[in-house]
């Protein structure tokens, strides 16, 4: 089969098309023909060594396909199953090992790469709403990066739960995308200064809870559009890392919290994995949820997905199709 391989840290020209063994089921496992690939930045954190792992590898951890092939002993899928899945290594190639309680089924109607298209930005809109800051009516949220692909599932929950919804962008297009997605009030935070603005559009009280994935250049100025004991949720670092600060700050600012969360800790268990997903799985369905497909590119088109978004211009999911 063909795959992606990393053998050495660095740019998106590492990424390289190969021939490789197709692999097969051991016991317990479960083989997918991979139908479609979801492109998320924790692959570039990988990629660049920000995450670590051992060399070489195949990137990848999203996707959505059809099980070809059982191990031994595995009796919780059969071969023709529509599945879904984050968090499973290797997904950037024509074929997957999966684990069976690691999966999801794919409804009727829902179509494999909208499925692809949904696990990893849709569970983490999911979490961030429901666990990590559990969002009430009457809250007020500042979502970063509101027109992006996770920017833009947040806002649709954020408002299904009855929260105000202030939504940055950097450019027009996305603005305009986070508008449509449900925004209250948008910020262009190139032209203004989004932690002004936020206070402003509050009445100087300051937001309930910041979601970013922004990270570095977002980092001090949503501390500062925090309300007393308001929640900081940084969960991407799509323009660096945070450089080290003193806690003191979140003292002085009004007895901040801060959390660093990420997905594999709120879908540990099996159940929590199929709560998340069936409900997106059922808005997405009723039409309430609104999963946007930005751009696919075909497999041996890895570092061009890559480029396009470290480039942050993505307005919506990046796919590889095998």
């Amino acid at each position: 089969m063909k795959a992606i391989r990393v053998h050495e840290l660095g740019g998106p020209e590492v990424l390289r098309l190969e021939e490789v063994a197709t692999p097969e089921p051991g016991p317990g496992q479960a083989r997918v023909k991979v139908a479609a690939a979801g492109v998320n930045f924790i692959e570039v954190y990988q990629r660049k060594g920000q995450y670590k792992m051992a060399l070489p590898y195949t990137p990848g951890s999203e996707g959505a396909g059809v099980v070809d092939a059982l191990g031994p002993g595995t009796d919780a899928l059969k071969v023709g199953d529509r599945v879904a899945w984050a968090q499973q290594p290797g997904s950037d190639a024509q074929y997957v090992i999966v684990d069976p309680a690691r999966v999801v089924l794919v409804p009727e109607g829902i179509g494999l790469e909208q499925a692809a298209a949904v696990m990893l930005q849709g569970m983490t809109a999911h979490y961030l709403t429901h666990s990590t800051f559990p969002l009430r009516a009457g809250q007020t949220a500042l979502v970063h990066a509101a027109g992006g692909g996770v920017g833009q599932l947040l806002v649709q929950i954020a408002k299904r739960l009855g929260a105000r919804v202030i939504g940055t962008a950097g450019s027009e297009e996305k603005l305009r995308l986070a508008r449509a997605a449900g925004a209250d009030e948008v910020i262009g935070y190139r032209a203004v200064d989004f932690a002004q603005e936020a206070r402003r559009l509050t009445d100087g009280q300051g937001v309930d809870v910041v979601y970013d994935s922004v990270g570095k250049e977002t980092f001090a100025g949503s501390l500062d559009s925090l309300r007393p004991r308001g929640y900081l949720v940084l969960f991407g670092q799509s323009s660096g890392p945070v450089g080290p600060f003193d806690p003191q700050a979140l003292n002085a600012k009004g007895s901040l919290f801060l959390t660093r969360p990420t997905l594999a800790n709120y879908i540990a268990s099996r159940e929590e994995l199929v709560w998340r997903s069936d409900e997106l799985f059922r808005w997405m369905r009723d039409g309430s949820l609104t999963v946007r497909i930005d751009r696919t590119f075909p497999l041996a088109q890895a570092a061009e997905a890559h480029r396009y978004l470290e480039d942050r211009q993505t307005k919506g999911k990046v796919l590889l199709i095998p």
